[in-house]
Order: C-alpha cells, then structure tokens, then sequence
C-alpha cells in the first residue's frame, strides 16, 4: 500500500524533463469598446451619391465630394463636382475640382475645371486651371481673398467663352 517509489507523486514524468516548455501568454479578454482606426487629424470626405438630390444650402469646414444634384449654395473646403453631379448655387470653397455641371457663382482660392467640366457661370478665383475640352461661359476674376462675400473693382474682369460642339454638349 505504502511504498517509497516516486511513481503516483506529483511532478515531471520520466522523458519529460528534456522538454522546454513553450513560454505560456497572458489570456485577456477580448473588449467590447469600439475604436475607430487613427486618421491622423484627416477625416474621409462626406459623399453626396448619384442618386440623391438635395434641395437647399450645404456648408461645412470638411471636404464634400458631390455626384448627384444640388440646388442651393455649397460651401466647404475642398468640393470636388463629380461628372454625374449637377450644382445651381453658387459654390464657394479653398479647393474646388469641377467635373460635371455648375450652373451659378463659383468662388475659390483654386479652382480647376477638367475636361468633362460644364460651367455656367463667373468664376472669382486665386489660382485657375481650365483643361482642354472644358465648356466655360462666364466672366473670370482674380482675387488675393476670392472667398470674401465682397467684390473688389481693383481686379480686371475677362469675359471668357469657350464654345464645345453639338457632340459634347448634353
């Protein structure tokens, strides 16, 4: 019944002892807290699709990318006008990228129309940038502050037309 032999002890069995043990990691338990990942003080710019339509003013201090229709005023700082997106109102923004249609006042400190760009309207600007192939009918004005509600006669104003054919025009 009793015996000195260590066999039902407790402890490492015979071979065992040439083993290493694999390190054993800390259990935590999973948290239930959302986090949203780090952005870096840069948040994603809000999407208007091109299914909605949206009847009144916009205005925000982040980035909007519009693709479907507007009518009222934007203001944001940067607007990127997609090629489906159509805006009657004026626009005002630092950062203004116009793909589709603008029918109204267009204020920026850089504005750039592409190719696939139809604007019917003046444009006060600091820096311009109009792609070839762009439909343009307007005045253009350079301003040191174009985002100012004020209007300055200081600036020489250019009528500017550019014609586009039967083709291109929808």
């Amino acid at each position: 019944m009793f015996s000195k032999s260590r066999i039902n002890e407790p402890g490492p069995k015979a071979g065992e002892t040439d083993k290493p043990k694999a390190p054993e990691m800390p259990v935590t338990k999973p948290s239930m807290e959302f986090s949203p990942p780090a952005t870096k003080g840069k948040v994603a710019a809000s999407v208007l699709s091109a299914d909605l339509t949206v009847v009144g003013n916009l205005r925000t201090t982040g980035d909007i990318q519009v693709e479907g229709t507007v009518e009222g005023d934007i203001r944001a700082h940067l607007l990127t006008i997609g090629e489906t997106a159509t805006i009657r109102g004026e626009i005002v923004a630092d950062d203004i990228v116009v793909n589709g249609r603008v029918v109204g006042r267009v204020r920026g400190l850089k504005v750039r129309l592409t190719s696939t760009a139809k604007v019917e309207g003046d444009i006060i600007h600091k820096t311009i940038a109009i792609e070839s192939g762009a439909h343009f009918e307007g005045s253009v004005q350079r301003q040191d502050d174009p985002l100012s509600t004020g209007r300055t006669a200081a600036a020489p104003q250019s009528r500017i037309g550019l014609a586009t054919s039967s083709a291109d025009e929808a």
